[in-house]
């Protein structure tokens, strides 16, 4: 295989807690693919803790990892959203957000101390969360002959090739998904598969 094929992200969302002084941070780790989703996440979290002090949060997105975004939220620059997103790098996570609730203790915890709390709030949520590996796929539409079904399905059996959709009649149509890594492979026995034509998708 020329390149990984597969990235880490969440299945199962987490929560954890850590405290520090009287302040109280609570952390949640789910998978987002968009930033809407993300405010969307966001404003849900916030009406459920109307009286915290901040909601600062770290996303990662796109299979490629490279899309990140982070919010302080009043806290000091650099204490409170780069502290989450280290936790997504340290880990290799990546269509993740992780948003720290904070209720204020009283007590002022200095940069170190909050860089340490919203990281330690990042661990907990990301513990308690069940984080999954996935393999980066494209999608493709395959047309072909009534005639050709057993050629291909047998391409299919043969690479492991997962069906989303499949309408069967005189014409027949299967939408599939294939590994990035068997793209080239798979497509070049479609090529030598007479009655048949595809058209790509979409990425996962």
């Amino acid at each position: 295989m020329l390149f990984d094929d597969t990235y880490r992200t969440i299945g199962r969302p987490g929560e954890g807690i850590f405290r520090d002084k009287g302040s109280k941070f609570i952390g949640y780790a789910f998978a987002t693919r968009t930033e809407d989703e993300l405010k969307d996440r966001l404003a849900a979290i916030r009406a459920e803790h109307p009286k915290a002090r901040h909601y600062c949060w770290a996303a990662r997105f796109t299979t490629d990892r490279s899309v990140f975004k982070l919010n302080d939220d009043g806290e000091p620059s650099g204490s409170a959203g780069r502290p989450i997103l280290n936790t997504l790098l340290s880990q290799d996570l990546t269509n993740v957000a992780v948003i720290v609730v904070r209720y204020f203790g009283g007590t002022l915890l200095g940069i170190p101390g909050l860089i340490n709390a919203y990281k330690a709030a990042s661990i907990e949520a990301l513990k308690a969360s069940e984080i999954v590996e996935l393999n980066l796929t494209d999608v493709y539409s395959i047309h072909f002959d009534y005639l050709q079904m057993n050629a291909v399905m047998r391409i299919l059996k043969d690479n492991d090739l997962r069906i989303i959709e499949q309408v069967f009649d005189n014409d027949c149509t299967i939408t599939i998904e294939i590994r990035k890594s068997i793209l080239n492979q798979v497509l070049a026995k479609m090529d030598n598969t007479t009655s048949l034509s595809y058209k790509y998708l979409y990425s996962n």
